[in-house]
């Protein structure tokens, strides 16, 4: 069924959609447009989507909402979201609102640290390598000059390098480890372009280290790229109020919900199978912003999951503490996001979410991505430990599963009125419709 084709990235966009319609459907036709109807009208809006990436046929659309109500640091915020998940955008709003009335969500930043490694080999003795590389040290700030000088007025760059000896675990295996702050930008081109030169000078200054040449000793870089493992790029999130003040449902007091809720939060922290799921909640608010904004949510999702196993087992990235009758919900959580440079400057919609955030600093996005990302865990867990999560969930997902049985206008009136008060799950409402049209 199935053919190689060469050249295919030289073909125009017409002729690569006309070669896979015609490769990989039995309606050629019919899958063009399929394609075609997810184009834009305006044609330099078009082609702009079309060069982010590579053989680009059409566009992939996300829903975009926003959850309003969100006070942060005693600032208002309607956030955007875009994701495709039946309620992740309800139940950020609902927590927003929860917590507005409560005083809202309370943000620090802990550090904006960003890593980079230059990974080699080197076959001579440690301490003859640690000499080298404090003799050439200062040399890695000055052949990177050039490129680091617009960061530097802004207030970032190179902020250390080190020399990391890890031949314990790998022969003959070094790195270069260094830290860099690159202020509103998330900085993933700037780290690697340092790094690339970092590279160059090891290699050139150890070609011409006599000592080395002496021992025929050699230094072979692997390779050089940033980190996605930010454990210093971090941002703290918390909400508090009085135990007496946590619930707004008459079927359970505020008392037995915290503490109810501080045991699924324990749960989380020392089961991992539990854990994974609690944390994916926090993660559907956080990745709506990061894609909503135009950062890069697989980096931030790499990071984070390797920040949440960071002590040898896989934990909750939140955490509870009732003390003195005081509820306190918090999480610190590592944020590497951008603000400038990237699609911040292209994506239409990436600039209209900036501005209606008030075009924040890379750290100002930082704080309130956490507080999207605490708000959905604390949405998530409520509903696990009071309702359950499958009644406004079901109820968010009843109309994706309208659609998919092509439900008339008046079909869906009756289907949402008759589950209006009954268990919902998608045979029920499959077997409702057809009985419906019978």
């Amino acid at each position: 069924m199935t053919q190689n084709i060469k050249g295919f990235s030289k073909l125009t966009k017409e002729e690569k959609i006309d070669w896979i319609t015609q490769a990989y459907f039995t309606n050629p036709a019919e899958a063009k447009t399929v394609i075609t109807q997810y184009w834009n009208n305006d044609d330099e809006l078009q082609k702009l989507h079309d060069e982010f990436i590579e053989n680009t046929l059409t566009n992939f659309y996300l829903p975009y909402g926003v959850a309003p109500n969100f006070l942060i640091n005693g600032k208002s915020y309607t956030i955007p979201m875009a994701i495709e998940e039946s309620s992740v955008v309800a139940a950020a709003s609902k927590a927003a609102k929860f917590w507005s009335e409560r005083g809202g969500f309370k943000t620090t930043i802990i550090n904006t640290e960003k890593i980079g490694q230059v990974h080699f080999l080197f076959d001579g003795e440690p301490n003859e390598l640690e000499t080298f590389f404090n003799c050439i040290k200062p040399k890695f700030w000055i052949d990177t000059d050039n490129f680091t000088k617009n960061m530097q007025k802004r207030g970032g760059g190179i902020v250390n390098i080190e020399l990391i000896n890890k031949t314990n675990e790998l022969e003959n295996y070094y790195q270069l480890h260094a830290s860099f702050n690159t202020k509103d930008s998330m900085g993933a081109n700037f780290i690697n372009t340092c790094l690339e030169q970092f590279a160059k000078t090891l290699e050139n200054e150890a070609q011409q280290y006599a000592p080395f040449q002496e021992n025929n000793h050699s230094v072979q870089v692997v390779m050089s790229i940033l980190s996605n493992y930010v454990p210093n790029c971090l941002v703290r999130v918390e909400v508090a109020c009085p135990v007496d003040n946590m619930s707004d449902d008459k079927s359970i007091d505020g008392k037995e919900f915290a503490e109810k809720f501080a045991t699924a939060v324990k749960i989380a922290e020392i089961e991992p199978y539990r854990a994974v799921t609690h944390n994916k909640g926090i993660m559907n608010g956080i990745d709506a912003v990061v894609i909503a904004t135009g950062n890069d949510f697989r980096a931030v999702e790499a990071g984070v999951h390797a920040f949440a196993g960071k002590k040898g087992q896989y934990s909750s990235l939140s955490h509870v503490s009732i003390a003195n009758g005081i509820f306190t919900f918090w999480m610190d959580i590592p944020l590497a996001l951008g603000t400038i440079g990237g699609l911040t400057a292209l994506h239409p919609l990436v600039k209209f979410s900036l501005e209606m955030l008030g075009k924040p600093s890379a750290e100002e996005l930082m704080q309130i991505v956490a507080a999207a990302g605490l708000a959905q865990n604390f949405a998530a867990v409520r509903s696990l430990t009071t309702t359950g999560i499958q009644k406004g969930h079901m109820k968010m997902h009843i109309m994706n599963i309208l659609n998919q049985h092509h439900a008339t206008k008046e079909e869906k009136q009756q289907v949402l009125e008759y589950f209006k008060d009954t268990t919902i799950s998608h045979s029920l409402v499959v077997d409702y419709l057809e009985n419906l049209r019978k």
